[in-house]
């Protein structure tokens, strides 16, 4: 809600707030719109657009000296353009830029006059062809329907007041500035409504006249750092004094100063820690924000630390500097964050990028002030062209931010300036980095606008006035069909066959006298008896769970390098198969069906048996026909309690050599004959392979090329083993001629091996359905922008969408792209069974993180019910990895401490959704689901248990008999006495 009237220090309680905030719920996308009336523009700066820089009278700048210095031979200037002596040459391209900003759809564009060029010298006499050059801006503008808002002052101080008064040092500089101010309100007043007297001057006093870091370059320390502010504070008042005074009754404008600041976060949430974030913006935004917006003077944790470094404003001149700006005028993003923050001015606490938290405590702190963001954005590589995916998801995030903090809490702000409208000279970071919506070649003459991705995504965003609610992201209300299949999955159940006591031949003794303990007699021994299944109490607590979560199927898988050690039949685990057996016994009882996977590789061997594993795995043509046998054996063991088989799971093509995935594509091939031919028609089980596949989308959904990477890396992860599978029976052409180009044009010697037309006719259509796990989604961009997620084999670059929410270890939650995923499936490989094998996230075992589970099996399950009902995706089952903790840390719906199972609350939700089939709703048709012709429970169970049921009835013979034989002879003894 909103927070009540702001006073100093009341901002500390945002931090304790946004704590508290309901997770996942709060950090969701929110899908509505803007406010009507919601200003939304483009800025620029004078030095880093205009060039021009001796142009027509123009006088230097400060800017324009410090660019010319000579590099020092430790850091030599890079080969390029200089400074902003060009840029982007914006002062001859005037109507270039107009046009850009009329393709946006903008209400607004912020843009800063050049001090230099309309006063050369700083004072007067003005430069005619400086004063005609703004006119023209403004009358195109207004030509438009743009609203101008103009900063006076945007660091480009004239280098002659620098050399004649030492600049923002000097107090003459106010007045100097109040004067060129008139100039401007006279000339331009009539035509603009929104005026900004400077644009961040936090970094202009620290780094211009403290560190030396940007021009004027003084390094005169915190002290005249202090002292420049202190006449940067002055000057502001002066000049919105004298727009308020004489100008403001017939102009009818507002006046403030744009404001930079960071955001800061405690690194623990103590009150100490707090206490530290609070002084950190006091220090940056508070420094420049408190005597203007509340009581003319300083914060007081700047006096209280600062002592006699801090200059004291007279009571005059507080009352003189409070309340001098119309609106909160606010500069979030690259400028600031992370580059010319003192690292001091952290305390120690940890920079953040929440546009939305740094908005709550400005409304907190400064009396709920109307909020005008005059310049937000992030950064991509100046090698960046065309497609700025990283660019556009910054945006997108503090975008949606700022939409939160309206619409959640009652911040009130009322215009978005996106920074910035084309590139430009960056600053202390050159031309290393760009900024602009509108690329521009600055090698080139003409300087031509080349729009970038992110211009589309704007100018949409304008068009929609935010992120209005689409019906595709909408829950939908309906349920799966009869027969569904709802499982889990264990990737290697817990095995455990240590024998129970019962199966102990040795005969003991019980000393009751003095140990009072079992005492073993040696040499005698008891008949044994045969291992029941009920022996293993290892299943019978794992099926309980199983049964507690009313799944239909349970998924694993076999361990080949245990149960054939040697890796074929010389050696074989019998132990450990009579437990496989009973296992999934043990899961028919209770009517779950075991899903059963032959082979799913593991760091330790791949999972392979050592024979295999130190001899080229996969790459050994021998590992393919002791699968087969291998598999021949577990059919032959296992097949009459298993009937839904995997041959390989989640085989890791990450992992995977050319070779290697071409041998295990023909042994999955040939042990699918395998059971079609010897053991299907005995058995009646169905077996394919499966799959991972993780989606990908292209970062800019607008770029041809992005959509081509995408497609590129969807092939090679997914159709180099689903095409010759579910395809053609040979590999996607994507990747034969992807390899073509790389090895011809970049000398890599990657070989797609060829496939005989026997061997495409066996491994083509070896299946019975399309099994695949699925997780997260992915984002692949065209354009190389962080080398360390770039791919270079495939040249495609990794984007993160900051907006999405992520688990502990950042695996994105996006339901939709199981959606698309399923889609895709039906698309290229028609109308086949699809079962999804495993679909889960991982948790910190908190549960608060739990939270995330329940919102990620919620939503993953309702992105399928909608392929399965909209897209006609012939969709037969989901499972949910995993059971439990033990076996798969932090993923499981069992948390696992001290040898207890425990159920996660998302594990009920997952048994709520079993339970209704989906997410039926008010207007759902009741399904008249058949009764299953499952094995019969109790016929099994006798089954199972012949022997023990046999001794059972033995006692319950005996124990009638001997009822018999005592009421027998009581009556006779009865009788005699009688």
């Amino acid at each position: 809600g909103r927070p009540g009237r702001g006073a100093p220090g009341q901002g500390a309680d945002t931090w304790s707030r946004f704590a508290r905030l309901p997770y996942p719920q709060d950090q969701l996308f929110l899908h509505d719109t803007f406010p009507d009336g919601f200003f939304w523009g483009a800025g620029s700066a004078a030095y880093q657009t205009e060039g021009g820089w001796r142009q027509d009278g123009k006088g230097a700048s400060v800017w324009d000296t410090f660019s010319h210095r000579p590099a020092t031979p430790s850091g030599a200037a890079p080969p390029g353009p200089v400074g902003g002596d060009v840029a982007s040459d914006s002062y001859n391209n005037l109507f270039r830029d107009v046009e850009g900003l009329r393709r946006l759809g903008v209400s607004h564009y912020r843009f800063s006059l050049s001090w230099s060029r309309l006063l050369p010298n700083g004072t007067a006499p003005a430069n005619p062809a400086g004063l005609e050059h703004y006119r023209r801006l403004l009358l195109r503008l207004r030509e438009l329907g743009i609203q101008p808002v103009v900063t006076l002052y945007h660091w480009d101080l004239p280098q002659a007041l620098q050399d004649a008064f030492g600049g923002w040092a000097s107090p003459v500089l106010p007045q100097l500035f109040h004067d060129y101010a008139e100039l401007c309100f006279r000339h331009f007043g009539g035509q603009v409504r929104y005026w900004l007297t400077m644009d961040n001057p936090y970094v202009v006093a620290w780094h211009g006249y403290g560190t030396g870091r940007l021009p004027p370059g003084v390094q005169g320390g915190p002290r005249l750092g202090y002292l420049a502010a202190h006449h940067l504070l002055q000057a502001h008042a002066k000049v919105w004094h004298l727009y308020n005074d004489h100008f403001r009754p017939t102009q009818k404008g507002k006046v403030s100063i744009a404001l930079g600041s960071h955001w800061i976060k405690p690194q623990h949430m103590t009150e100490k820690n707090i206490k530290e974030c609070q002084k950190s913006l006091d220090f940056v935004l508070g420094w420049f924000a408190k005597p203007i917006f509340i009581d003319g003077d300083y914060p007081e944790s700047m006096k209280n630390n600062l002592s006699s470094l801090l200059p004291k404003f007279s009571e005059v001149e507080k009352e003189y500097i409070e309340g001098t700006a119309d609106f909160f005028a606010l500069s979030f993003g690259a400028t600031l964050s992370f580059q010319l923050l003192d690292s001091h001015m952290k305390f120690q606490q940890l920079e953040s990028i929440s546009l939305r938290q740094l908005l709550y405590w400005i409304n907190s702190e400064y009396n709920n002030p109307q909020i005008f963001i005059v310049e937000n954005s992030w950064f991509v590589s100046g090698a960046t062209k065309k497609d700025d995916a990283k660019y556009i998801y910054y945006l997108k995030k503090f975008i949606m931010e700022t939409l939160k903090a309206i619409r959640y809490d009652g911040v009130n702000v009322f215009g978005y300036t996106v920074w910035s409208l084309l590139d430009g000279f960056e600053w202390h970071r050159g031309y290393s980095i760009r900024r602009g919506l509108f690329y521009v070649d600055f090698q080139s003459h003409d300087k031509k606008l080349m729009p970038k991705s992110s211009v589309l995504f704007y100018q949409k965003l304008i068009e929609k006035n935010g992120f209005p609610p689409l019906p595709e992201n909408q829950p939908i209300e309906g349920t799966f069909p009869c027969g569904f299949a709802w499982g889990v999955v264990d990737n290697y159940i817990q095995v455990d066959t240590t024998p129970t006591q019962f199966l102990d031949s040795s005969v003991y003794v019980w000393d009751v006298h003095q140990t009072k303990k079992l005492i073993k007699v040696d040499g005698v021994y008891t008949s044994k008896r045969k291992r029941h299944c009920v022996d293993f109490a290892a299943i019978r607590l794992q099926i309980s769970l199983l049964q507690e979560m009313h799944v239909t199927h349970f998924h694993f898988s076999l361990k080949w390098s245990l149960i054939l050690p040697l890796g074929n039949l010389s050696l074989i685990n019998h132990t450990l198969i009579h437990y496989y057996q009973c296992f999934a016994s043990e899961l028919l009882r209770v009517n779950i069906t075991p899903v059963v996977a032959l082979w799913q590789p593991m760091i330790d061997n791949q999972e392979l048996p050592v024979s295999f594993a130190k001899y080229g795995a996969w790459e050994n043509t021998e590992t393919v026909q002791a699968f087969v046998e291998y598999a021949r054996f577990c059919f032959t063991s296992l097949g009459d309690h298993v009937k839904f088989w995997i041959t390989m799971n989640e085989p890791s093509v990450k992992n995977l050599t050319y070779v290697a995935g071409h041998n295990l594509l023909k042994a999955h091939a040939k042990v699918w004959h395998l059971y079609d031919k010897e053991f299907r028609r005995s058995q009646k089980g169905k077996i394919s392979i499966a799959l991972q596949a993780d989606w990908v989308e292209p970062a800019c959904p607008f770029s041809r090329n992005d959509q081509e990477a995408a497609d590129r890396i969807l092939e090679f992860d997914i159709g180099w083993l689903a095409e010759p599978i579910f395809g053609n029976g040979d590999y996607p052409e994507v990747m034969r001629t992807w390899l073509h180009r790389i090895n011809s044009v970049d000398l890599y010697n990657f070989h797609l091996p060829y496939f005989s037309e026997e061997e495409k006719k066996l491994i083509q259509g070896s299946f019975d359905f399309f099994a695949l796990s699925h997780y997260t989604t992915t984002l692949v961009g065209s354009e190389k922008e962080d080398a360390v997620k770039y791919d270079h084999y495939l040249e495609v670059q990794m984007i993160n969408d900051i907006t999405w929410l992520h688990s502990p270890s950042r695996a994105a939650v996006v339901p939709w792209g199981l959606r698309k995923l399923l889609m895709w499936v039906k698309s290229k490989y028609g109308d086949v069974p699809i079962y999804v094998m495993a679909n889960g996230i991982d948790d910190d075992q908190n549960m608060v993180h739990d939270k995330l589970r329940v919102y990620y099996i919620q939503n993953y399950i309702n992105e399928a019910l909608k392929a399965y009902t909209l897209d006609t995706v012939n969709l037969q089952g989901y499972f949910v990895y995993s059971f439990n903790d033990k076996t798969a840390p932090k993923y499981g719906l069992y948390s696992y401490i001290a040898n207890q199972y425990e159920p996660k609350p998302s594990m009920k939700h997952y048994r709520e959704i079993i339970d209704n089939n989906g997410f039926p709703g008010p207007e759902t048709l009741e399904l008249q689901c058949p009764e299953e012709v499952a094995s019969c429970a109790e016929c099994h169970f006798f089954r199972t248990r012949k022997s023990l049921l046999v001794f059972l009835s033995f006692i319950f013979v005996a124990f009638i008999v001997t009822i018999f034989f005592i009421t027998y002879y009581s009556k006779r003894v009865e009788r005699r006495y009688k």
